[in-house]
């Protein structure tokens, strides 16, 4: 089973991010109540965050975020997924309801079961139902190795379906947390941002259901849009 969704491509950067833009605007106005949404880290979001953060006229009062995964680094190191929000997102005053970073204190387990405990709590559940998702729009990216979120290639955490959230010992440089399968896919809508050349053959293999890449084997719930400049999508 394959989730190939909708496939957007843009010219370059610049209208890459101005779609995804559009796209978020929108499923922030077909919601109601409380709009959640989980962040991708990464540089290729950036250009999408620091437009969402200049828009004054979003509802930011009923805007709560998440992160799909972070590196277990401090928040103020050029390499914090928190830090790049922060740059962007966060640059021209926004001042969303809430935004719910992933601590980096004590160890990279104890952190990833204190965001796993966050999360259940604002769901309101320990059990996680494909009838009341957990996100209304789950924003991720896309390595040239197939890896989501920090579900990276050959390690544990791909065959994790039990926890929400995850450490990643291994893999990287540094320690990283994740959110696994189950949490990624429970989401209203799920958008990806694509952009390179080098990341061709993992978006065809992606939108193809390969499970030889980490990307090809999430099964979303909820709707799949794909967003990728002209070099992504040759």
């Amino acid at each position: 089973m394959s989730t190939p969704g909708k496939l957007i491509v843009a010219d370059d950067a610049d209208a890459l991010a101005q779609a995804a833009c559009a796209f978020v605007v929108e499923q922030i106005d077909k919601s109601s109540g409380t709009f959640r949404m989980a962040l991708s880290g990464g540089g290729t979001p950036r250009g999408l965050y620091t437009r969402l953060g200049k828009m004054r006229a979003l509802p930011w009062e009923r805007m709560e975020f998440f992160f799909g995964d972070e590196r277990f680094v401090p928040h103020d190191s050029p390499d914090s997924n928190y830090r790049m929000v922060r740059e962007t997102l966060l640059a021209n005053g926004a001042q969303p309801k809430a935004m719910h970073p992933v601590a980096v204190d004590g160890t990279a387990e104890d952190a990833a079961a204190r965001y796993e405990r966050l999360l259940k709590s604002v769901y309101g559940s320990d059990v996680l139902m494909i009838e009341r998702p957990l996100f209304d729009l789950n924003l991720l990216g896309l390595g040239d190795d197939g890896h989501i979120a920090s579900l990276l290639p050959g390690q544990p955490v791909l065959e994790e379906r039990r926890a929400w959230v995850a450490a990643v010992p291994k893999g990287r440089e540094e320690p990283r947390i994740t959110l696994t399968y189950p949490a990624l896919e429970a989401s209203k809508a799920t958008m990806f941002l694509v952009s390179g050349s080098a990341k061709a053959d993992a978006l065809r293999k992606a939108r193809g259901g390969d499970a030889s890449i980490p990307a090809g084997r999430l099964r979303p719930h909820g709707s799949v849009t794909w967003f990728a400049d002209r070099a992504a999508a040759a």
